[in-house]
C-alpha cells in the first residue's frame, strides 16, 4: 500500500520506530468449511454460498466506523484471520484492502497478512491475493502427519500442505506456518523429527502451539469422557523445551512464547498487540483496542454471530456489543499479560505511567529467587525460560 495513494503497491517492509507498537486494523472473516474439533474461535460453517458482495458492504461501513473513532492513526499492519479468509474471493480482500487504504493513511510497506488452509489454497487464487495487495500469508499446517491431520480434523492431507507452503514461498515476500504440538499419543523424539521438518520447510516464521483442551469445542467433551489423552505436564514441558532449543539452533528463536522469527522477521501485527498498542477489531467477534473521545483506551468486542452482526452494521454502521472504558489498572493488567509473553519483555516506564509505581519488590524477588522472571537494566522485566512454562502464575504474581 502506498500511504499517500491509497493504491496497493509492493514496497519495502514498514518498521515502527523503537518503542512504537504501531497501529493494526483486524479483519475477521468468520466462516469455515469445517469446524475444527480443538477451535474455540469464532468460526462458523455454512452450507450455503456466503454473499460477499453484502458482506465486502458492511466491512466498508465498519471500517469506516472504527477509522472516525481513532483519527489520526497510521496503519502498520492489516491481519486477515479467521475463520478461514482463504475462502474469500480475491476480489473481496482487495476491496477491504482498499476500504482500509481509503480510510486510514496506510504506512508504506505495512504488513498486510492473510491466514489461509492448505485445503483452499488454489495459485490462482493466491495470485489474486498478492495482487491485491497481501504481502505475508500464514498457514494453518497444523500437522506433518496424516494420521494426526485426520484427528485434528482437518480437511488437507501433508501433500496439500506441503505444495501449499511451496506455492507460498514464490508468490509471497513472506510466508508463516502454524503447528501444533503436545498432541495425543506424541513423544519429544517423535516432535523434534516434525519440527526438523518444518524448519526445513519454512521461510522466517513458524507459529508453535501447544494443543490446549478449551471449554465448549468436541476435544473437551472427548477429553472430559476420556476418550481423548494429551501428554501430561512434565511431558508438555519437555516438548516445550526441545521446541526452544531446536528453534533457536536452527535459527529461528522464540520471540514470544509461542512464536519464532528469523530475528528482523518477527510479526508486526501480533507485536502491536503484545507491546500493548492500539488496533481497530473489523467484522463479527472481532476485538479492538481504541482511545475513546473520554481520553480512556476503550476494549471493543462485536457481535460473534456473522449474521446478527451483518444487520447491526447495516443499520448503524456498526458491529459492536461491548465498549468499555479501561481504567489505568486495568490497562496496567493488559499491558503485564500481554508484554510478559515477549522475549523481550515488560515495558516497565509503561507500567509505572499506568500504576504510578514500580512492581511489588517482595513478589519481583519471591520470582526472581525461584528462577521465573528477571531485569533486563532496570526498566524491562522478562519471563526466564522456567517462568514461561508457568506464564499465568507468574502473571497473576505481579499483578
Amino acid at each position: 500500500m502506498n500511504a499517500h495513494s491509497g493504491r496497493l503497491t509492493a514496497i519495502r517492509p514498514f518498521t515502527p520506530p523503537a518503542g512504537d507498537p504501531g497501529f493494526g486494523v483486524y479483519v475477521h472473516w468468520p466462516f469455515c468449511a469445517a469446524k475444527c474439533p480443538y477451535c474455540d474461535f469464532n468460526s462458523h460453517v455454512r452450507h450455503q454460498p456466503v454473499d460477499q458482495e453484502r458482506y465486502v458492504a458492511a466491512f466498508r461501513r465498519e471500517i469506516a466506523e472504527m477509522a472516525r473513532r481513532s483519527a489520526g492513526e497510521r496503519v502498520t499492519s492489516i491481519f486477515l484471520g479467521g475463520g478461514t479468509p482463504s475462502l474469500m474471493e480475491p476480489a473481496t480482500v482487495g476491496a477491504i484492502l482498499e476500504a482500509v487504504a481509503g480510510n486510514w493513511t496506510v504506512e508504506e510497506g505495512a504488513e498486510i497478512t492473510l491466514e489461509a488452509n492448505p485445503s483452499s489454497v488454489e495459485a490462482t487464487r493466491f495470485r489474486g491475493y498478492r495482487a491485491a495487495g497481501v504481502n505475508r500469508v500464514s498457514l494453518g499446517v497444523q500437522a506433518l502427519n496424516d494420521t494426526d491431520l485426520r484427528r485434528l480434523g482437518r480437511l488437507h492431507d501433508v501433500s496439500q500442505a506441503l505444495g501449499a507452503i511451496r506455492l507460498a514461498r514464490e508468490i509471497f515476500p513472506r510466508l508463516s506456518f502454524d503447528l501444533i504440538y503436545a498432541r495425543p499419543n506424541q513423544s519429544v523424539a517423535g516432535w523434534e523429527a516434525e519440527l526438523g521438518q518444518a524448519i526445513d520447510l519454512a521461510a522466517d516464521h513458524l507459529s508453535l502451539y501447544q494443543l490446549t483442551i478449551e471449554e465448549g469445542t468436541a476435544f473437551h467433551a472427548l477429553h472430559k469422557a476420556g476418550k481423548l489423552i494429551v501428554p501430561d505436564g512434565e511431558l508438555s514441558a519437555e516438548l516445550y523445551e526441545a521446541t526452544q532449543q531446536i528453534t533457536a539452533a536452527r535459527g529461528l528463536p522464540a520471540y514470544e512464547i509461542s512464536n519464532h522469527a528469523v530475528p528482523g522477521a518477527e510479526s508486526r501485527h501480533n507485536l502491536t498487540y503484545w507491546r500493548y498498542g492500539l488496533y481497530a477489531g473489523i467484522g463479527p467477534g472481532a476485538h479492538g483496542r481504541l482511545n475513546g473521545p473520554d481520553g480512556k483506551r476503550h476494549a471493543l468486542s462485536n457481535e460473534r454471530h456473522p449474521e446478527t452482526w451483518l444487520k447491526m452494521v447495516e443499520d448503524w454502521d456498526a458491529g459492536i456489543a461491548e465498549d468499555e472504558p479501561l481504567g489505568a489498572a486495568e490497562q496496567a493488567d493488559e499491558l503485564l499479560l500481554m508484554g510478559l509473553r515477549l522475549v523481550e519483555g515488560l515495558d516497565l516506564k509503561r507500567w509505572r505511567r499506568l500504576t504510578g509505581r514500580d512492581v511489588d519488590p517482595v513478589v519481583e524477588a519471591d520470582l526472581r529467587s525461584h528462577g521465573m522472571i528477571e531485569r533486563l537494566g532496570p526498566d524491562r522485566l522478562r519471563a526466564t525460560p522456567a517462568g514461561m512454562l508457568v506464564l499465568d502464575a507468574v502473571v497473576a504474581d505481579l499483578a
